[in-house]
């Protein structure tokens, strides 16, 4: 051993030296704890516990463009794993350095929570898609708003152009989109709203949804800025823009929209409905199936 009477925040700061990202969780969610001052010899698992119950219990502040109340959420499991997963490096490093003569006071409390990325579609609640778009510039703001009323591909509302869109009936013509057919959405009046205002001043040719400087969407423009809110709202790191439309299939399905009417407004199959939603659509059958009874 060194004989060194290192505290947790001392093994932090060792750790991360020439970490700034670690260095910046450190400060956040560590230095301010009671945990930091206590030294490794004498740390005990309770006090690791404790700490990490308490983290995951702090809601997560929402980053927002306008002044006012904070906006705050629970923590993401995954938000957590990472915290926890900064942590045990600098404690196992100097346990490592013989700072410590064992690592059983946050072998088991620091385990991180499985399966917290597993899903290959990340679901975003209505709060969460709000502080989404609460993160995000202006124009890709609005560009997120669309596919949080839409159930599309990012790249099919990309490609939708004014003219596609009817003010007179509501109507949206959705043409460029992966299953090659054409086809029709008549949006309700919130998402009509939107809708016109992004025709304002512009030609039936022009893109619908645009950057700031006028340009049309795509992929490698609306990645960073989504990249940066998602960062900005604390959220899992694996969301994309395609979470969205993910996320508006399954509310749509748990609301109890049949899988046909579902397949058709997201340009794709009752096949692929049923084999990435056919939980939630078992779960719709159980609860028709409990109202039958007399």
């Amino acid at each position: 051993s060194t004989g060194r009477a290192v505290t947790v925040k001392q093994a932090c700061e060792l750790y991360a030296k020439d970490k700034p990202e670690a260095a910046a969780r450190f400060r956040r969610y560590v230095y301010p704890e009671p945990i930091a001052k206590v030294k490794l010899a004498k740390l005990t698992a309770r006090q690791v516990k404790a700490w990490r119950d308490q983290w995951a219990a702090t809601p997560a502040l929402v980053s927002r463009r306008s002044t006012g109340k904070p906006v705050t959420r629970a923590r993401a499991a995954s938000t957590l794993n990472r915290d926890i997963t900064a942590l045990r490096a600098a404690l196992n490093l100097a346990f490592e350095h013989g700072d410590v003569l064992n690592n059983h006071a946050w072998r088991t409390a620091l385990k991180p929570i499985k399966n917290a990325d597993k899903s290959r579609d990340v679901y975003l609640d209505r709060a969460e898609r709000k502080a989404l778009i609460d993160a995000l510039p202006n124009d890709a703001a609005a560009f997120a708003r669309g596919l949080c009323a839409l159930p599309l591909r990012p790249g099919a509302l990309a490609a939708l152009t004014v003219g596609d869109f009817d003010k007179r009936t509501n109507t949206l013509k959705i043409g460029k989109d992966k299953n090659g057919k054409d086809r029709k959405i008549t949006a309700p009046a919130n998402t009509a709203e939107l809708l016109k205002e992004q025709t304002r001043g512009k030609l039936p040719g022009a893109s619908l949804f645009t950057q700031a400087g006028g340009a049309a969407w795509n992929k490698d423009a609306w990645k960073g800025p989504i990249k940066d809110a998602v960062r900005a709202a604390e959220l899992p790191d694996n969301i994309t823009a395609y979470a969205l439309r993910h996320s508006t299939i399954t509310d749509l399905i748990a609301d109890g929209v049949p899988a046909l009417t579902v397949a058709q407004l997201a340009g794709t199959s009752v096949a692929m409905i049923e084999r990435h939603y056919g939980h939630l659509l078992q779960e719709q059958a159980t609860a028709a199936l409990a109202k039958l009874a007399l």
